[in-house]
């Protein structure tokens, strides 16, 4: 999806959850390391073909309002992960990807609003008002959808 709205020439970004209670993108005795065990609370890597910030935060500083925030100026945000933060705000339309009918009826449950579902288990054979576009096997349908209920050009 990245590459078909890019090449549409739409701004996209990321954010990925990762869940591992002591993840750090941070390398051990490296300086950015050393500046963070000092106390510093942000630290900027800068070289010549791309930044990197690295912000020590806690649990409890994990805010969707915060992540998006950082995403200002971008199009199109795609999230992986961040369910808790995710599944029922309005503001955030959903793509689902799904295995199973099981995940796409508990995704019905769990997530609103859903824009469509992809992935391995067609959704259309439920019948449902929500389109289905398999993003790996036709990125265009999935990209057309986006493009016409969410972005303007």
């Amino acid at each position: 999806m990245i590459q078909e709205l890019t090449k549409r020439e739409y701004k996209v970004a990321t954010i990925k959850h990762i869940s591992e209670p002591n993840f750090t993108i941070d390398t051990s005795e490296k300086d950015t390391w050393k500046f963070a065990q000092a106390g510093a609370k942000t630290i900027i890597i800068a070289a010549t073909n791309e930044t990197a910030t690295i912000e020590k935060t806690t649990p409890k500083n994990l805010s969707l309002e915060a992540l998006l925030k950082k995403c200002k100026g971008n199009h199109v945000v795609f999230i992986e992960g961040l369910k808790k933060l995710t599944a029922t705000e309005k503001n955030v339309p959903k793509i689902v990807t799904t295995k199973s009918m099981k995940e796409a009826t508990n995704a019905l449950k769990t997530f609103k609003p859903i824009l469509a579902f992809s992935g391995p288990y067609n959704t259309q054979t439920l019948n449902l008002k929500i389109p289905y576009a398999n993003a790996l096997k036709n990125p265009e349908k999935l990209a057309n959808i986006i493009e016409k209920k969410l972005l303007k050009k």
